[in-house]
């Protein structure tokens, strides 16, 4: 005969395998994750992938022979962080997007917000779980620590 603890514990771990699937899916999504971006007067086109590595970059046009090596150096890189930039965005809406309300991800990923000021100091737990944790046993007549 099972207790109303013991469908608590089915329904939590339940819910940690269904959150350990789609985690598994949520780096597939990452590792599949690529952002372009192109300097002005497509001196010079870009792509990274998810971790920021350079995985294509392409001169469009022919006006990177006008620039001195020098400019062509600041362009280049001003135009792999633009992308690296989007693909972080990219990244941190698959990893965590919609977790956090309205919240940009990408605040959070970059220190620009406080994870306390949106996660609650104490859990909303259910009653038998909480009493589990307190008192080291789930109902009446369950296991104590005591």
């Amino acid at each position: 005969m099972s207790s109303p603890y013991d469908e608590q514990v089915e329904e939590l771990l339940a819910q940690y395998r269904q959150a350990r699937e789609q985690a598994a899916d949520t780096r597939i999504q990452i590792n599949e994750i690529e952002a372009t971006a192109t300097a002005p007067r497509r001196v010079v086109k870009v792509t990274v992938g998810a971790q920021g590595q350079v995985k294509a970059l392409d001169f469009p046009t022919p006006a990177y022979r006008t620039m001195t090596p020098k400019d062509l150096a600041r362009v280049i890189l001003a135009t792999v962080e633009k992308a690296r930039a989007e693909a972080l965005s990219k990244v941190s809406e698959a990893a965590l997007g919609g977790m956090f309300g309205g919240m940009s991800p990408a605040d959070l990923l970059q220190g620009r917000v406080d994870p306390r000021s949106f996660l609650p100091e104490e859990l909303d737990l259910p009653d038998v779980i909480r009493a589990y944790i307190d008192h080291g046993h789930g109902m009446e007549g369950g296991p104590s620590r005591d």
